[in-house]
């Protein structure tokens, strides 16, 4: 999984929107201290929280599930733009067959769980949605033998107050293994300046949780 920040809106555009509301403009220090703990405060304390709503970010997210995609589809505040199946599957269509044992190379096309029996069992899906590409289906059809596990990228837009509650949501340990560490590492891909307005949000109880 490899998660990069590609765009993020400054934190004086919060702070103009929080001052548009009190025409208190002569009191910003442009995102300086004063203008993040107006933020904080209105936003987060006294939950004026669609303040926060002005404050964008754009991540490019890869070498994730299917089944994660699924999950990412439930924050209805977000816009998702994802890699089609429709005009990529070729890449598999013509890769050499994957012998069960070769994890290292399924793993290209495939988020492995580490779970022997199971990661077996995706090997053998990826080689049977390959014979299915092979005997010339068209990919409209042939992806419905996609394994939940196949592999996708997407680019993703959400605002901090949606942002706010999927890493409260998804870095909980009771979340999906493979979206607890896709909270995480968005996290961790945020501006140093802007990680305050989230951290109340992050559960650390989720952060070594495993999967398998």
């Amino acid at each position: 999984m490899k998660v990069t920040l590609l765009h993020y809106t400054p934190l004086p555009v919060a702070a103009h929107a929080i001052r548009t509301c009190w025409q208190s403009f002569d009191k910003s220090d442009k995102g300086g201290p004063k203008d993040q703990e107006l933020i904080d405060r209105v936003g987060n304390k006294y939950k004026h929280a669609s303040t926060l709503e002005h404050l964008v970010y754009t991540f490019y997210i890869q070498d994730i599930s299917r089944a994660l995609l699924q999950e990412l589809a439930r924050h209805r505040m977000a816009s998702l733009s994802v890699k089609s199946t429709r005009y990529t599957l070729k890449e598999l269509k013509n890769a050499k067959p994957f012998d069960e044992e070769d994890f290292e190379g399924a793993s290209k096309y495939i988020v492995l769980t580490g779970n022997e029996m199971v990661d077996r069992a995706s090997i053998k899906a990826l080689n049977e949605l390959q014979k299915v590409l092979q005997a010339g289906i068209s990919n409209d059809i042939a992806k419905y033998c996609l394994p939940e596990c196949y592999k996708t990228e997407l680019t993703w837009t959400i605002n901090a107050r949606s942002l706010q509650n999927f890493l409260a949501l998804r870095s909980s340990k009771s979340a999906l293994w493979e979206i607890r560490d896709l909270a995480f590492a968005i996290f961790q891909a945020l501006p140093e300046v802007h990680k305050y307005l989230f951290e109340e949000y992050i559960s650390h109880e989720g952060a070594s949780s495993g999967h398998g």
